[in-house]
């Protein structure tokens, strides 16, 4: 019987791959991870939107805008400023990277093997994802917290589990998380139409129940929590590079989804309309509630689930504990479980299709929060915190993964001129290496600098190639690329 051969034709701004038997029977392939058809491509503005209101809204990007006052020494204006700033540039590497996603209909991990190769694709892949698997469990934390509270208002007795019930919580969460990955593209597209607006009125009505009780004018007038004649610019900066760092990781793998858009068009619209003011609403309500909870319930308080634990009515505590377990599902499909799920099927796509791909991410994300749920039970003790965890995290993992962000950038646009050979990307020998050298380099020489400046530390002025690492690391990263990378001879449509 004759081998059939893959073809590629153009649709429009699509480009779309016919499979045939090469790529069908090549261990670099499999249906999960193959171009999406053209009735797969049916994501609008509006979807795209959605998809970036139901994962802005969810309890890291409160506690990050809190995060900016208590940790950054901003004041509250600052820190909204700074929000405002952090997302309109985070726009750029997002829209740009979402490029080939959405002309290919490929994923990220097969985007990354243009500039990093068939196989060495696994590796800046496998980097994202294990950060992606650790964000799994701390959202999975808080809404198996959120389950928690709502169990302990309806259920006689619960609160008497103390710390078990958190961590029955938490399992009770990862399987509904799960549930809703495994059942594709479409059931994700549904639940960011249902749960975007129904995030909003949560975030208009935690306002509104703030409102009454502080003076607005006060808050937004709070002074910075830095010491007096300390320089502006030495915390905002890395306010600023946290901040961006937040959606540093789907910078990389905003491929994922953009797939599925109809247009170039619809994808950055959507991301336009959806991104900026959602994290400044909410992320902006995570300032001023953080800077008010003291005057609200008496104590400062840095997570919504915490404070609305201690609002007085049961019923309205039970309503938004079911939309904050919504929020958090929405932000845990999209934003960390999609990401794994394709990288762990990118390195071996005849053995793990997408269901085991997601299964092996919830593992991992259990295996990665197994210390704060142990502490939960009461097994062990530790000072670690989740928040102190995050706040850390973020600063430092952001510098690490944004030279890839670069790199993906300058790949696409300037070294192969918006051309990929898409069945090549499918095929061992068929046009890129296994191992691409000036990925390689480009992204290990910021990462090498970054970890310098971790260890020289704050005594030195290179300590702010750390401080300052995403606009660093991207830069040089795209830089070193473009100037090492070996411009093709040719590319496919």
């Amino acid at each position: 019987m004759t081998e059939t051969v893959s073809t590629l034709r153009t649709v429009g701004e699509h480009v779309e791959l016919d499979v045939g038997d090469d790529i069908a029977n090549s261990p670099r392939y499999n249906e999960d991870i193959a171009p999406t058809r053209a009735e797969q491509r049916t994501w609008s503005r509006w979807n795209v939107a959605s998809l970036w209101v139901g994962m802005a809204i969810c309890v890291p990007t409160y506690m990050l805008g809190g995060a900016l006052t208590a940790g950054f020494g901003l004041s509250v204006a600052e820190a909204l400023w700074t929000i405002l700033l952090a997302n309109i540039i985070v726009l750029i590497p997002l829209t740009l990277n979402a490029y080939p996603g959405t002309r290919y209909g490929i994923p990220c991990p097969v985007v990354l093997r243009a500039s990093f190769g068939i196989i060495g694709s696994n590796v800046p892949s496998l980097i994202r994802a294990v950060v992606a698997c650790g964000w799994f469990g701390i959202q999975t934390l808080f809404g198996g917290i959120a389950i928690d509270i709502v169990f302990d208002a309806i259920i006689p007795g619960w609160s008497n589990l103390g710390g078990v019930g958190e961590v029955l919580g938490f399992f009770i969460f990862w399987i509904a998380n799960i549930a809703v990955v495994i059942r594709g593209s479409e059931a994700i597209k549904h639940l960011e139409a249902l749960a975007a607006p129904m995030l909003l009125v949560v975030a208009i009505g935690l306002a509104i129940w703030a409102t009454p009780k502080i003076s607005l004018s006060e808050v937004l007038s709070t002074p910075a929590t830095r010491q007096a004649g300390e320089p502006f610019f030495g915390y905002f900066l890395p306010a600023l590079t946290a901040m961006v760092g937040f959606w540093a990781t789907l910078s990389l793998n905003i491929p994922d989804f953009s797939r599925y858009a109809r247009s170039q068009r619809a994808q950055v619209v959507g991301q336009i309309i959806g991104l900026p003011f959602t994290m400044l609403l909410f992320a902006g309500l995570g300032v001023i509630l953080t800077a008010a909870s003291g005057e609200l319930v008496g104590e400062t308080i840095s997570d919504p689930v915490t404070l609305i634990g201690r609002i007085e009515s049961p019923v309205w505590v039970v309503l938004a504990m079911l939309f904050i377990i919504l929020a958090t599902i929405s932000t845990n499909t999209a934003a960390n479980i999609v990401s794994p799920t394709n990288v762990f099927q990118n390195i071996a796509p005849k053995l793990i299709n997408e269901n085991k791909g997601v299964i092996l991410t919830g593992i991992i994300g259990i295996a990665l929060m197994s210390w704060e749920l142990m502490k939960r039970l009461g097994w062990i003790e530790t000072e670690v915190s989740v928040e102190g965890l995050y706040a850390n995290w973020l600063l430092t993992y952001s510098s690490l993964l944004v030279p890839i962000a670069g790199i993906m950038v300058v790949d696409y646009f300037l070294v192969r001129d918006q051309r990929y050979d898409a069945i090549a990307l499918y095929k061992d020998n068929a046009g890129y290496p296994a191992w691409n050298l000036p990925g390689f380099i480009a992204f290990l020489v910021p990462v090498g600098l970054t970890i310098a400046a971790m260890v020289i530390g704050d005594s030195s002025w290179f300590y702010s190639f750390y401080e300052n690492g995403w606009f660093t690391g991207s830069i040089l990263g795209g830089l070193i690329y473009y100037f090492v990378a070996a411009k093709p001879a040719g590319s496919s449509t």
